[in-house]
């Protein structure tokens, strides 16, 4: 990690009040960060100084080798809420190529805090200068909100961890439920994927995100009504705050970033999907916006931030896929056009629009064709004489 040229007299300040983070044992060549920043661990490493209080966000990448080119694994990420002079000690496991924050014994770590200046050689000062970016990115994120979002296992890992739903180890346990032994011959593609054995999510590592409802609509709806919560989600959407952010709808933005974030630096698909979804609940509820105005408000900065930080080499495409920010952006903006909706929070959403289409060149503009009321043929009727 280098060194981060600071004025001497906030980085003494810094290093009296800030975080650290000491990790033992981590091989050379691990790749290794803490929220916006990533480097490739040398010899000398023992971790990180002068955090800020605050909520961040460690991730590590085994490497296999790399003196011999070897490859990367998957990235590991674990949420860390640090205080002002708070010490975290974690040691690497090489058996799992993981880091292991569990046997931190209380002694130990005041050891560490009475040789704190001894270590200080060893430890890399945090990059200051994407510290803004990062709070940008989770100002909406509190302790409590990613403990309820997170695996109950505190990892976030990019490939999601599996077991075989049965244990099927010997011939007689596949016979027994009526599949072929792996020694018979397969004759194609489609029997080889059926002697796959079923996979289940190892149980505690799966994200716990909330629950978006199938049904937009409520029971015993009338068609008209069936219709309208299609084209409006605001009650689908009033149901997950009603299940998760009662108390303080607010926090749905918090799970908002929570799921970006996991996935522009965590690498989890999964999370990217759940973003989607909640970009397009959140986008396509007109009558919240006037029954939650600060939450749009905030979400319009929320977004903008967002979208501020999609890579142009892969992230991109993946939005553009099935142009889904673009046709979902347009109808939140045709929305918040609404005569009924707050100035505020009109104007805000028409400025947004600017800085989007001027950024990205997007076109929100409604396909006139999209407009137009669509021509139902119907079947000829036969009559029989």
């Amino acid at each position: 990690m280098a060194e981060v040229e600071m004025d001497p007299e906030l980085a003494l300040g810094l290093f009296e009040e800030g975080a650290t983070l000491v990790l033992l044992g981590v091989p050379e060549g691990t790749e290794l960060g803490i929220d916006y920043n990533t480097w490739q661990v040398g010899p000398r490493f023992r971790g990180v100084k002068m955090i800020p209080p605050g909520l961040h966000f460690l991730h590590y990448s085994a490497s296999n080798r790399p003196d011999r080119g070897g490859e990367v694994g998957p990235r590991t990420g674990v949420f860390l809420n640090l205080k002002p002079r708070d010490i975290r000690l974690a040691r690497w496991d090489g058996a799992e190529e993981d880091l292991d924050f569990s046997n931190s014994q209380e002694e130990e770590v005041e050891r560490v805090r009475a040789g704190l200046r001894d270590l200080d050689r060893f430890l890399g000062p945090y990059p200051y200068g994407t510290l803004r970016k990062w709070v940008s990115l989770t100002d909406r994120m509190t302790e409590e909100g990613v403990r309820s979002l997170q695996p109950l296992s505190g990892k976030i890992c990019a490939f999601a961890q599996v077991l075989p739903e049965l244990a099927l180890r010997h011939t007689q346990d596949r016979l027994e439920q009526n599949l072929p032994s792996y020694d018979s011959e397969c004759h194609s593609m489609q029997e080889g994927l059926e002697r796959l054995p079923k996979m289940k999510q190892r149980p505690g590592t799966e994200m716990r995100f909330s629950e978006i409802p199938k049904q937009n609509y409520p029971e015993g709806a009338t068609p008209a009504q069936i219709t309208r919560c299609s084209m409006d989600l605001s009650y689908a959407l009033q149901c997950v705050i009603d299940r998760y952010y009662k108390q303080d709808p607010q926090q749905i933005l918090g799970e908002l970033q929570f799921a970006f974030v996991s996935f522009l630096i965590g690498n989890v698909y999964e999370s990217f999907e759940h973003w989607q979804k909640l970009v397009n609940l959140l986008c396509r509820s007109e009558e919240a916006m006037q029954r939650h105005l600060s939450l749009y408000l905030n979400l319009i900065s929320v977004l903008y931030h967002q979208l501020g930080e999609i890579p142009p080499d892969f992230f991109v495409d993946i939005v553009s896929k099935d142009n889904f920010l673009t046709s979902t952006l347009q109808e939140f903006f045709s929305f918040a056009a609404g005569p009924d909706v707050d100035a505020t929070l009109r104007k805000r959403a028409e400025k947004f629009k600017s800085h989007l289409t001027k950024k990205f060149r997007w076109d929100f503009e409604p396909d006139p064709e999209e407009c137009a009321p669509v021509v139902v043929e119907l079947p000829e009727v036969v009559t029989l004489d």
